[in-house]
């Protein structure tokens, strides 16, 4: 019976990423190259995307640029971010929406999983909706599925939480 157990998880901090588009608002405000681009980002928390919007597609690189650089400064993987294709709108301006992952989404919980029973190690990984549970006997396993799991690129930003020891 394992004794062992920790969780995986994908989070995104939203009070955090609605400082950093805050942030990255008053910059929009503020930088000479995008004044009157009507260059604007807003947060939609309900579908956790981003949406963002400017006059030109050059204008748009610079608006995911700045958008960018906050997250990051906030500590926001950004990993976690998907973004959709440009879209043009009314006035010849464009639009991109940005969705936000939270949590660990199914096709990539069972590649961890996957990759956990193709290790050999003496460690049970489960999928529970949104995380993934390992469990193990001993400690030094859940730390060496740890670094497994670290030396491999998922394509998301994974935190490992949930320690617990019976």
């Amino acid at each position: 019976m394992p004794d062992n157990s920790f969780d995986i998880v994908s989070k995104v901090d939203l009070p955090e990423v609605s400082n950093a588009i805050q942030q990255a608002t008053k910059e929009l405000i503020t930088r000479y190259d995008l004044k009157n681009s009507k260059s604007d980002i807003q947060l939609d928390e309900k579908e956790n995307k981003i949406k963002l919007a400017s006059s030109d597609e050059f204008k748009l690189k610079a608006v995911v640029e700045i958008l960018e650089q906050k997250l990051a400064k906030r500590g926001v993987p950004l990993k976690n971010l998907t973004f959709g294709t440009i879209t043009t709108s009314a006035g010849s301006s464009v639009r991109q929406e940005v969705t936000l992952l939270v949590g660990i989404p199914i096709e990539k919980a069972r590649d961890i999983v996957k990759t956990i029973k193709d290790s050999k190690k003496k460690a049970q990984a489960s999928i529970q909706g949104d995380l993934v549970r390992v469990a193990a006997k001993d400690r030094d396993t859940l730390q060496e599925v740890i670094a497994l799991l670290k030396g491999r690129d998922f394509g998301i930003d994974m935190q490992f939480v949930n320690f617990r020891t019976n």
